[in-house]
């Protein structure tokens, strides 16, 4: 972790009121977040007294009454992002909602279940060597049913450059070494996007850092609160967490309030950018310039952001059956447009080579897939106005029905496609010249420096290829510089595997945020995180034996038993496949879990 994420000392317990009120909140509305400061404090003080073993016992508590809320939660979820109880997309909201918040406590629990038992939470993980004199951490998978499920895919953990296996497991475990040293409160500024984001923001704070947590909903996720409310209930009861609502105003006190010690935000960098120096326009706009040159933020507490940014989509040319350009442009396509785009996760640049011969094919794929996806609504706030920059800065870009395709020309200008999150459905294609090394060596430095941000990145590569390439492709990867890697996946496969972390390639300050600071989920509690990398099966089953079986279509491939994923866009059994996969992680059974494996199949 930076320095950035660490506390100063609690505040006291006693009310303190911050110097700094918005005229537009009443003395009501002051109170109310002032006496949720209080009871959080009070809250640390329960925690600090809490041994990690009664801390397992809680979070079981969290999570029996999450799986009891996981149907509600999926579809009041949905029905706030206009998806009705029969549209295909709908099981979105079940794996990125309560799946992600079950399997994040279910990882918390085996963790602190081992520190409870004196054992260190690496015991029986692999950790060897990265390039770079790295320590890298096999993180997924370490269950079972995990391994079973979603064969083909793992995860590695990849430390900074000078940290020791032994260092990392003297590390990990964060806060839960020290259980009875307090944190104090922290707040966290929920995201507005996506539902268990504000959840796990939440519980990293408890137990990576040892602070209860006031967090502030967007009020995009206002119909979630009450469903919030019952989840989290063993954590409320306690005073171990506050949910607010509320607006910028709100926002604004509590960033100021003095009882909090520390603030974690998902969201925009303008909106960091605010909150720790004051608005860029408006009256305040030149006292914000002055703090900035004299370097006096007004944020006088740590802050650590997950903010986004321009997310590539590498694709390293090689010899692709006419399966593979169809699965793989349905796979881009699901990149950008799950959620309609809404997601600091989605990918938006595709990189390809103008020397793969069969680029056009791909291209025309690549159309197919986009087009042809369902269509659904663009609801998040300031998004149409996006599309409509994309529109103007790329008059002649394909308009697909609810969505654009961006296919950047020689003459064409890739600045504000490459700089700009629309945070929208607008993908775009981008060329660099080459094969082979030098392909993935100048997309690997477009990437670089070409894109905004540092979040997450994509690539797509046949086993081939990736074996011809030898140790020049891991080269290729240590160069990549974000923190979320996904070879043959998506990152956002990443995002919802709780041992592996996510957050931007360290490097971010408060002068210059980029995608932000710090990193969250990190379910084995370990310091020095720089980046997390997965990977995945080129080909879905049943058609990665057909490729092991002709080393000219690429063998050698990733064995799994895993068809097309429930999360592609074009999966059409997926809403079905993501509901039954909840309920099982909630609720364990046989029968069900066949049932939804069957479903699979017919995705």
């Amino acid at each position: 972790m930076t320095s950035a994420s660490t506390a100063p000392a609690p505040a006291s317990a006693s009310k303190s009121t911050p110097t700094s009120q918005p005229a537009s909140l009443s003395e009501g509305e002051r109170e109310r977040l002032d006496t949720a400061v209080d009871d959080l404090q009070a809250g640390s003080r329960t925690w600090s007294a809490l041994t990690v073993a009664q801390r397992v016992t809680l979070l079981r508590a969290v999570r029996t009454s999450v799986a009891a809320t996981a149907e509600d939660w999926a579809n009041t979820a949905a029905a706030s992002k206009g998806l009705d109880g029969k549209h295909p997309l709908r099981g979105e909201e079940w794996l990125s909602g309560p799946y992600s918040v079950l399997g994040a406590l279910d990882a918390y629990i085996e963790t602190l279940s081992r520190l409870a038992k004196g054992m260190n939470p690496l015991d029986g993980i692999t950790i060897d060597r990265a390039p770079g004199g790295r320590t890298r951490v096999h993180a997924f998978p370490l269950t079972g049913i995990d391994r079973f499920l979603l064969s083909g895919f793992t995860g590695e953990v990849w430390l900074e450059p000078g940290i020791t296996p032994n260092a990392a497991r003297a590390g990990a475990g964060l806060a839960q070494r020290t259980p009875t040293e307090p944190g104090g409160v922290g707040l966290v500024l929920g995201a507005g996007n996506v539902t268990s984001i504000p959840v796990l923001d939440v519980l990293y704070e408890l137990l990576a850092h040892n602070r209860t947590a006031l967090l502030k909903v967007n009020p995009t996720q206002d119909a979630l609160v009450p469903v919030y409310k019952r989840a989290l209930a063993p954590l409320i009861e306690p005073g171990l967490l506050r949910i607010v609502r509320g607006g910028p105003a709100v926002g604004a006190y509590l960033t100021a309030h003095p009882g909090l010690v520390h603030v974690h935000i998902t969201g925009s960098a303008a909106t960091f950018d605010t909150i720790v120096w004051g608005p860029s326009k408006g009256d305040g706009a030149a006292a914000t310039k002055r703090r900035r040159r004299e370097n006096r933020p007004q944020l006088k507490k740590p802050i650590t952001a997950e903010l986004g940014g321009v997310s590539p989509i590498i694709v390293v040319p090689g010899a692709w059956t006419d399966a593979d350009l169809t699965y793989q442009a349905e796979h881009i396509a699901t990149m950008r447009l799950q959620n309609s785009g809404h997601n600091c996760i989605a990918g938006q640049v595709v990189i390809m080579s103008s020397d793969w011969d069969q680029a056009d094919a791909f291209r025309a794929a690549l159309r197919r897939a986009y087009a042809n996806a369902p269509e659904r609504p663009i609801w998040y706030p300031g998004s149409p106005s996006r599309m409509d920059l994309a529109t103007d800065a790329y008059p002649d870009a394909l308009v697909l029905g609810d969505r654009l395709l961006v296919e950047i020309d020689a003459d064409d200008d890739a600045a504000a496609l490459e700089t700009t999150e629309y945070f929208a459905p607008v993908l775009g294609v981008v060329t660099v010249p080459g094969t082979g090394q030098e392909f993935l060596d100048a997309a690997v430095a477009h990437a670089n420096d070409k894109l905004q941000g540092t979040l997450g990145a994509n690539l797509l590569i046949d086993p081939a290829t990736e074996k011809s390439l030898g140790a020049g492709f891991e080269r290729a990867i240590t160069a990549l510089h974000y923190g979320s890697i996904a070879i043959n996946g998506w990152t956002a496969f990443g995002f919802i595997t709780p041992t592996l972390t996510w957050g931007a390639f360290p490097g971010g300050t408060i002068d210059d945020v980029g995608s932000g600071i710090g990193v969250v989920h990190n379910a084995l509690l370990l310091d020095g995180v720089e980046r997390s990398v997965l990977r995945g099966p080129f080909r879905p089953f049943p058609r990665w034996i057909a490729g092991s079986l002709s080393l000219s279509k690429g063998g050698g491939g990733r064995l799994t038993i895993l068809p097309k994923p429930p999360w592609f866009v074009s999966a059409r059994t997926g809403a079905a496949v993501s509901e039954g996969l909840t309920r099982h992680r909630a609720n364990g059974g046989v029968v069900g879990l066949l049932k939804t494996l069957t479903k699979a199949l017919q995705a």
